[in-house]
């Protein structure tokens, strides 16, 4: 069989999460052969892959949202859409309603109508309507602020509706974003199935970042909020099934408009025979510091800065003040946070904090006493799968599955495998580190419970197994 998997900001691009579990899929069922449809941030990407790919991955669709952003019409163009499609054209931009899949593809497919994606957009009726929504709702703002606003929003949707799509028996988006969209444009013209494995909730993480960002500025954030969440409801809408990775997201992806009859838990699973050689913590020499360690990219969303702030707090106290911190993971990715988190390391002048960028953490786990998780969103964490693994122990922050592989799941009697602090609370989350510092023997019974909890729920062999049952729902040979 034929699969497209469609991908968003993720792989090939990028290390660890969502890529690593692409990557281990396609590898994992060498019975199928992959496609990948790939939408990235930025075109000096291309073709710069942090994977080998694997063989039965037969190509790869590469398109960026700044190239996107790039294109432009010379096309005046006048009364060219009815008035239905001005008024579906008119509810995309207000994000009232859910968009609908087919009636988009109506209007930017049809055969040869429009030159390019950017002809709707540099029309009369589109500036009509554009002014018509303004009048209305935002006449106290700027009115090119709404224009461009609009422009960085919608261009993107439009150039993805308008271009040419692979060809697949079955179309596989990790994420319900823009790549949903395309998944579900896909399978309306294609006639073929189409699912949707989310990690975090994608409508959810966008809400975060455009709160936190810069980019969009003040009534605004409301509107891109509104329109991801839109991208969303058509992803669910369309989708033959959904696979999500524990409890909760399945809760909130129900309170977001998807049927729950669609709603599947499959889990993550991780390659424990990886960590094999990696047995239970054992004591540290009295001379010798402990370590923490934190396998992450350094990237807003993994809220590295509040990690620095607790270990900084840590490091205040006599028989901890020579730690160690390590973390873990890609420093590329937004340079400008990285930057942040080196002046935030200078500003609480600590002495022990390496960022080591990618790594191979089986290198470094042996050396860790006990592992952190500081982010602000997750979906099921393989680096918390993976650290248990290896027997370590963890404090994490309350977010996507991390309760219930800490703590967890109905029926697990277990025990805990690390603590569970609310996100951004530094203060607290050094209280925990403190006492799992100061205490080996908690910690040690706290690893081997991960360890124990992994190897029941969340190996590499169950996750593929699930799949392999999946594809074979959707295989018509």
């Amino acid at each position: 069989m034929r699969i497209c998997l469609l991908t968003e900001g993720s792989y090939p691009y990028v290390v660890g999460g969502v890529s690593s579990w692409v990557q281990m899929l396609m590898k994992g069922l060498p019975e199928h052969d992959f496609f990948v449809y790939s939408i990235g941030a930025e075109e000096k990407d291309r073709g710069n892959f942090k994977y080998d790919l694997p063989d039965n991955m037969t190509g790869i669709q590469e398109e960026f949202l700044d190239e996107i952003l790039k294109q432009r019409s010379n096309d005046l163009l006048e009364n060219i859409l009815s008035a239905d499609e001005r008024r579906i054209i008119h509810d995309l931009v207000t994000g009232d309603k859910p968009f609908d899949v087919k009636e988009l593809s109506r209007i930017f497919r049809a055969p040869g109508r429009f030159k390019g994606p950017l002809s709707i957009f540099m029309s009369s009726d589109f500036f009509d309507i554009i002014d018509e929504v303004y009048q209305e709702r935002y006449s106290y703002l700027p009115f090119t602020d709404f224009f461009w606003t609009l422009r960085s929003m919608l261009v993107p949707l439009f150039y993805l509706l308008w271009q040419k799509l692979p060809e697949a028996d079955l179309y596989h988006s990790v994420a319900t974003g823009y790549c949903g969209v395309i998944g579900a444009l896909a399978s309306e013209l294609s006639q073929k199935p189409f699912i949707i494995t989310e990690h975090g909730i994608y409508s959810r993480e966008r809400e975060v970042e455009i709160i936190k960002s810069d980019w969009a500025k003040g009534d605004f954030k409301s509107v891109w909020i509104r329109y991801f969440y839109n991208l969303a409801k058509l992803s669910y809408r369309t989708a033959d099934s959904v696979y999500t990775l524990f409890e909760h997201n399945k809760e909130v992806e129900v309170s977001l408009g998807c049927d729950e009859e669609k709603i599947t838990i499959v889990p993550n699973g991780v390659h424990m025979e990886r960590f094999a050689g990696i047995g239970e913590l054992t004591p540290k020499a009295k001379d010798e510091p402990l370590v923490i360690g934190a396998v992450v990219r350094v990237v807003p969303i993994k809220d590295i800065v509040t990690l620095l702030r607790a270990f900084f707090l840590v490091t205040l106290e006599d028989d901890l003040k020579d730690t160690q911190l390590i973390i873990m993971g890609n420093v590329e990715e937004d340079p400008d946070y990285y930057e942040l988190c080196r002046v935030t390391v200078q500003m609480l002048h600590l002495r022990n904090v390496t960022f080591t960028g990618s790594v191979n953490v089986v290198d470094y786990i042996p050396k860790l006493d006990l592992m952190v998780l500081s982010s602000i969103s997750e979906g099921q964490p393989l680096a918390v799968l993976e650290g248990h693994s290896a027997h370590r122990p963890f404090v994490t922050t309350d977010v996507g599955c991390c309760r219930e592989i800490l703590y967890g799941m109905n029926g697990d009697d277990l025990g805990k495998s690390g603590e569970i602090v609310a996100p951004m609370d530094f203060t607290n989350m050094a209280e925990q580190i403190k006492k799992l510092l100061r205490d080996f023997e908690l910690r040690r019974k706290m690893g081997n419970v991960g360890y124990e909890r992994v190897k029941r729920y969340y190996r590499f062999d169950q996750f593929i197994d699930a799949y392999k049952n999946i594809y074979a729902k959707y295989d018509k040979k």
